[in-house]
């Protein structure tokens, strides 16, 4: 029984994966619409890639019900296999074969015909602007070129949908910015496209995203949703010579909900941002600390990350 909705392309309902005592993912439900792309977020450990493993049919569920283009992935992985792209962090190319040997390989696992493979591999080599590099060696390419060369080979069948595992962790933010560009135009074209990453500003270029913590979605929405929805406190940049120890000195202030370390910078978590600011310069500067800039900001996915997987783990301890 297919119990998608119309233009639903992935589709899970009470989704269990238990490993033993363990359970990686624990009762998880949500749809993708046909052309959306839909971020997976979550720390290391939270369930991302095992989700990600059941719906390419590469691991069965313990419990519950998922679908991918109408296929279930309990009873039919085979054919979910034959409709998908799938693009990991490692790029699963071929690096002692050349570019053009690299696509007559996954188009033989394909199954494209020869004319079919023959505007294929064309639409891949302009896409990935590898035209001219079609018999250099895979493995003296940039990282940049790889990796657009690796979404190729994943979408060669041209299929419906396609999921992304940490694609783009240790390439260049130009050639980062790139990838994505082509990412929206697939979805323009109605490609579904199913992403993980740790990269936050990443984050705001899907149309929607599920928070995963401890095997659980603890928050799904646009960016702007989470944004509004998740941090009804205000959040506060704060600049200061001693940063460590300023935090370690505001975690004690009941005034503040939370404090964490953004690089350079703390962002302090307050109910009431005209006292948080006071209370922290008061706080700062009875301790020798100088504070060079202290403002109430937009929050961050980043922010909304913190602060909900923070609120998880508390709940569970």
């Amino acid at each position: 029984m297919n119990k998608n909705g119309p233009g639903i392309e992935v589709f899970a309902e009470d989704l269990t994966k238990v490993f033993g005592k363990f359970t990686a993912v624990d009762n998880v439900s949500f749809e993708v619409e046909q052309g959306e792309i839909f971020g997976f977020l979550g720390p290391n450990g939270a369930g991302k890639t095992t989700t990600i493993k059941i719906l390419c049919g590469l691991l069965a569920p313990t419990s519950g019900v998922a679908q991918v283009s109408g296929y279930d992935v309990s009873t039919q992985p085979e054919e979910i296999k034959k409709n998908i792209g799938y693009m990991s962090q490692k790029f699963s190319l071929y690096e002692d074969l050349t570019v053009e040997e690299n696509l007559d390989f996954f188009g033989g696992i394909y199954g494209l015909d020869r004319e079919k493979k023959k505007s294929r591999d064309k639409w891949v080599l302009e896409m990935a602007g590898l035209t001219d590099k079609k018999t250099s060696l895979t493995g003296e390419l940039p990282l940049g070129w790889k990796q657009r060369l690796a979404l190729g080979c994943a979408v060669l069948h041209e299929p419906p949908v396609l999921f992304l595992d940490e694609p783009t962790s240790g390439v260049d933010p130009l050639s980062r910015r790139t990838f994505w560009d082509l990412i929206h135009d697939m979805a323009r074209q109605g490609v579904t496209v199913f992403v993980t990453t740790h990269y936050m500003e990443e984050a705001e270029y899907c149309h929607r995203l599920a928070l995963m913590s401890r095997g659980k979605i603890v928050a799904l929405g646009t960016p702007g949703e989470l944004k509004k929805n998740w941090m009804p406190e205000s959040v506060i940049d704060l600049e200061c010579d001693d940063l460590m120890r300023a935090a370690e000195l505001l975690e004690t202030e009941p005034g503040f909900t939370e404090v964490a370390v953004f690089g350079s910078l703390l962002h302090l978590v307050a109910p009431d941002p005209e006292f948080a600011v006071s209370r922290a310069k008061e706080v700062l500067t009875q301790a020798g600390i100088s504070v060079s800039r202290i403002e109430p900001i937009t929050p961050s996915l980043e922010d909304v990350f913190v602060t909900l997987t923070a609120k998880d783990n508390n709940s569970a301890s």
